[in-house]
């Protein structure tokens, strides 16, 4: 039963197996596991209800109905919400938000606080090649070398000579442009 996006929303009832044309041209088989009548927007999990889909990972897509070209309506399956079959791995969930905040202040700590953008600039410069950390408003690298404000190659001081050299370079470099 092919229909126009303006149909009814009984169409997007939850479990229904939908095959869509979005006005983008994107073709979509899946299941429908929500429709939000206020935002207009249609949540799918492709695949559908088949066995394979509800052992492996899901693709889930969210639509915009206003976006629906054509659809048309292939079958009914299963609630695809059923708790007694749906699986959520808590300890993966976890692990994921944690990593993610580890990779969040990682991001953080490689931002200067109180310093110039041309600073940041050569921080995130040394950062490619070298371990880079800021003490305060220094650029610290390989915990040895200091490069202070105002981040010229005359104020890169201490580490071996060769390691000093690489990173005055550096810090010449990044003042030309």
């Amino acid at each position: 039963m092919a229909a126009e996006a303006g149909a009814n929303v009984e169409d997007f009832a939850v479990g229904c197996i939908l095959s869509l044309r979005t006005t983008l041209g994107d073709e979509v088989e899946g299941q429908i596991i929500a429709f939000d009548r206020l935002t207009n927007l249609l949540r799918s999990q492709e695949g559908g209800a088949s066995k394979e889909a509800v052992q492996n990972r899901r693709n889930v897509r969210l639509i915009k109905a206003n976006y629906i070209k054509d659809f048309t309506m292939i079958g009914k399956g299963e609630d695809p919400l059923d708790l007694k079959k749906c699986y959520i791995d808590l300890g993966l969930i976890h692990a994921r938000e944690e990593a993610a905040l580890r990779q969040a202040e990682m991001e953080a700590e490689r931002i200067g606080v109180g310093v110039t953008a041309e600073a940041q600039n050569i921080f995130d410069a040394l950062s490619k090649t070298l371990p880079v950390h800021w003490d305060k408003t220094d650029i610290v690298v390989m915990n040895d070398i200091r490069v202070c404000s105002p981040y010229l190659p005359e104020n890169v001081s201490g580490g071996a000579p060769a390691a000093n050299e690489r990173v005055k370079k550096v810090v010449g470099l990044k003042k030309i442009y």
